[in-house]
C-alpha cells in the first residue's frame, strides 16, 4: 500500500513538474516574436521564412546581399563580426588562378520560448562544455583544439573569416574552442558517390561536415543591451547571451552563428524570455548546382536546395541530414529542455 501511494506521488509530481515537460514546436510568422504575455510554456515559436518579399526562390533562403540590405541589424548581429561581407577568394582553372567574389545565400532560423526560472540564476557557463553539445546532437562528435589550430589564423584563403577585433578562443573563462565532426547519414553518401562520378575535375563533394567553432558566454562588456532587444523584439533587460561562431566549414557554407539571448520576462520575475537564432551563411553556387543533377535519374532528388531545404527522398534523420529546417527546430527543441531541465 505504502509502495502504491509513493509510486503515485511521483507520479504526480512529474506529471506536474514544468522542468520535466517536453517542449513542442509550433512555427511562427516571420520573425516568431509572440509578445511574452501571449506565450505558452513548453513551447517553442519557430520561424525561418527570412526571405518573404525579397526576391525570387525558397523565401527559407535569402541572397547575402538583400539580408544587409533588408535586415542590416539582424546581419551585423548573426555574422561572424558586423562588416562581415562576402570573401574574395583565389579560383583556380586550367591553370590560371583569379580572384572570385563567393556569393552567398543565408537561412536564418529563430526560436522563442519561455524557461520557468529567473533570467539572472541562470549559469550560461555551464553550457560551455562539450557535454552539452553533445545533448544538444549526439550524432556530431567534438573535440578541444587549441589557438594554434585555428584554420583562419593560418590559412591566407580563409583570412576573410578571422575577427578584425579580436582572435578566436582567446584564453579567458567561458569559452570553448571546438573541431565538429559529422558524418552524413542514410542514402546520403550513397548519392555523393554518385554525384562525385559526374564531377570529372574540380573538388570532390566530402561523406561528412567539418567545422571549427567558438562556444562562448558573451562578456558583459560586450553586451549591447538596446541592440540586442531590436533584435529579440522584447524590451526588458539582457541576463546574458551564449553564442557559438563557426568560423571555419569543410563545404557548402563560409560561416554559422548561434545566439541565444535570455531576457527577464516583462511581467513575471519567476520566468525568462529565451530567443535562440541560427544563421548559416551558404555559398550560392551550391545551390545553383541543378542542372547536372536533374539529368541523371537516381540523382533528380540530390539536388543540393531540395536536401539542404529538407525537400529531398535523400533527407533522413533528426541532424543535419534531415535538412536545415529539421535540423534548427531540433537543435532549439534540445536546448530548451536541457535549460529548462537545468
Amino acid at each position: 500500500m505504502r509502495t502504491t501511494l509513493i509510486a503515485g506521488a511521483l507520479g504526480a509530481l512529474l506529471a506536474l513538474s514544468p522542468a520535466l515537460a517536453e517542449f513542442r514546436v509550433e512555427d511562427a510568422p516571420a520573425p516568431a516574436r509572440p509578445e511574452p504575455a501571449a506565450m505558452k510554456p513548453g513551447t517553442i515559436y519557430f520561424s525561418d521564412r527570412r526571405g518573404e518579399g525579397v526576391g525570387e526562390g525558397d523565401p527559407r533562403l535569402v541572397r547575402f546581399e538583400d539580408w544587409t540590405r533588408t535586415r542590416g541589424a539582424e546581419k551585423e548581429l548573426l555574422s561572424l563580426y558586423p562588416a562581415y561581407a562576402e570573401p574574395t577568394i583565389n579560383v583556380t582553372a586550367n591553370g590560371l588562378t583569379k580572384r572570385y567574389k563567393e556569393k552567398l545565400h543565408v537561412y536564418v532560423a529563430e526560436a522563442r520560448f519561455l524557461l520557468g526560472k529567473p533570467a539572472r540564476s541562470l549559469d550560461l557557463g555551464r553550457f560551455t562544455d562539450l557535454a552539452f553539445l553533445e545533448k544538444v546532437d549526439p550524432t556530431i562528435k567534438h573535440r578541444t583544439i587549441g589557438a594554434g589550430d585555428i584554420i583562419p589564423a593560418r590559412d591566407p584563403e580563409e583570412a576573410h573569416n578571422r575577427h578584425p577585433q579580436r582572435a578566436w578562443c582567446e584564453a579567458r573563462p567561458q569559452i570553448l574552442c571546438i573541431q565538429s565532426r559529422y558524418a552524413l547519414e542514410g542514402r546520403l553518401p550513397l548519392g555523393i558517390r554518385l554525384a562525385n562520378k559526374l564531377e570529372e575535375s574540380g573538388k570532390k563533394i566530402a561523406e561528412f561536415i567539418e567545422f571549427q567553432s567558438e562556444l562562448r558566454v558573451v562578456p558583459l562588456e560586450e553586451i549591447d543591451e538596446g541592440r540586442l532587444a531590436r533584435l529579440t523584439g522584447v524590451s526588458t533587460p539582457v541576463a546574458s547571451a551564449l553564442e557559438q561562431n563557426l568560423f571555419h566549414v569543410n563545404q557548402m557554407m563560409q560561416f554559422g552563428k548561434f545566439l541565444l539571448v535570455l531576457q527577464e520576462h516583462p511581467t513575471d520575475p519567476g520566468k525568462t524570455v529565451a530567443t535562440a537564432l541560427m544563421a548559416l551563411g551558404i555559398e550560392t553556387d551550391v545551390l545553383e548546382k541543378k542542372k547536372e543533377y536533374e539529368a541523371v535519374p537516381v540523382l533528380r532528388n540530390m539536388v543540393p536546395s531540395q536536401v539542404l531545404l529538407g525537400n529531398s527522398s535523400f533527407n533522413t534523420g533528426n541532424s543535419i541530414s534531415a535538412g536545415l529546417p529539421d535540423y534548427a527546430r531540433n537543435r532549439a527543441k534540445a536546448i530548451a529542455e536541457i535549460m529548462e531541465r537545468g
